[in-house]
Formats: C-alpha cells, structure tokens, sequence
C-alpha cells in the first residue's frame, strides 16, 4: 500500500493533484494533514484563525470528487471524517482519540519500538513507523533506526503487512520497504516535489 501525505500548507490545486494522485494509481490512499498554524495573539484572533482554518479544510474536501472520499484520511478535524464519511482519521497528540461512534479506519504514528509494541496491542488499520530514512521535508530529522533494528522488529513480529514506513520514503523506495517487511510506504516528501 502507498499512502501520500499532503503539504501542511493548502495550495492552489490540491484538489487536482490529490485526484490526480489516486487516480493514477501512484496513491492508494491519501492522508490530508493540515495542521493549524496561527499566528495570531489574542484568543479572539487564534478562534478566527481556526475557523478561517477550518473552512479551508472542508472547501478541500468538497473539492475532491465524492468518489474518493473512501480513501481519503484526517489528521485534524475528524468530524469531518464523519460528514463526508471518509475513509479514516489517523491519531496524533492533538487528537488521541477517534471521534464517539466513528466507524472508519483508525490509523496511528510510532516513532519507536517500544511505541509500536504498544500500538500493535490496540485495533488500529494500520500504523506508521517513522523515520526509516533521512527525512526529505523536516530537514535535520534523520532515520532512527538501523537495518538491524527493522530486522530484529520484523522478526518479533513488530513490523508486518499493518505497519507503513514512513520518513524519507520516495516513490522508488517502496519496493525497499516491502521487502523490508512493512506493509507499504507513507510519502509526503518525494509527492509534492
């Protein structure tokens, strides 16, 4: 499985290059992470902010062709996910838990072992482990693990076909992570070069 994540900025046709995306066969599913980032002062300025912010993020969503909203997973705002039934909601430390009676899939991101032990233990679709290598748009944010490691976690069953490399992974890596014993590629990166 190959999951695109989006730019944490909206841009203009997005909405295009998503379908684009899918369409061609280079994205089975494609996660939409926009994080809310204000630079406003005052607590009336960061609501407006959010709710500018919010807008934004269903005017993406409307854009997209209902056809593809069953592969289409949130970061943020996962009522979302549940107006326009999207395929998922993926969790993070400003959203730990899936929306009361959300029936899609859940997804999660570990940055270590001992994390991915734990997440393995809980229902989720699928989770992500990251980085695997040097990252391509967080510089600075290199691999954490050796190839010793991912054998070693392979073997005790941490990493298999529910569990996507993430973090410096390109189109032309995917092959490499599959055969590493991942489940699929999370690309962000090498997809909006």
């Amino acid at each position: 499985m190959v999951i695109v994540i989006t730019k944490p900025e909206f841009f203009e046709g997005e909405a295009e290059q998503i379908v684009q995306l899918l369409d061609s066969g280079r994205a089975d599913l494609v996660h939409i992470r926009k994080p809310l980032v204000s630079l406003a002062d005052s607590a009336r300025g960061l609501e407006l902010a959010e709710l500018a912010w919010l807008e934004r993020l269903e005017r993406l969503i409307q854009a997209l062709p209902a056809r593809v909203y069953g592969r289409l997973v949130l970061h943020d705002c996962f009522e979302l996910a549940l107006k326009y039934q999207l395929r998922g909601v993926h969790l993070n430390s400003r959203h730990p838990q899936p929306p009361e009676g959300f029936r899609g899939a859940i997804s999660i991101s570990c940055h270590s072992l001992k994390e991915l032990a734990e997440c393995r233990k809980k229902p989720y679709a699928y989770m992500s482990l990251s980085p695997i290598f040097d990252s391509i748009s967080k510089p600075g944010y290199h691999s954490a693990f050796t190839v010793e490691d991912i054998a070693e976690a392979r073997r005790q069953g941490l990493i298999d076909e529910r569990v996507m490399a993430l973090g410096g992974v390109t189109f032309d890596k995917v092959n490499d992570v599959l055969k590493m014993g991942f489940g699929g590629a999370m690309i962000l990166g090498d997809a909006w070069k």
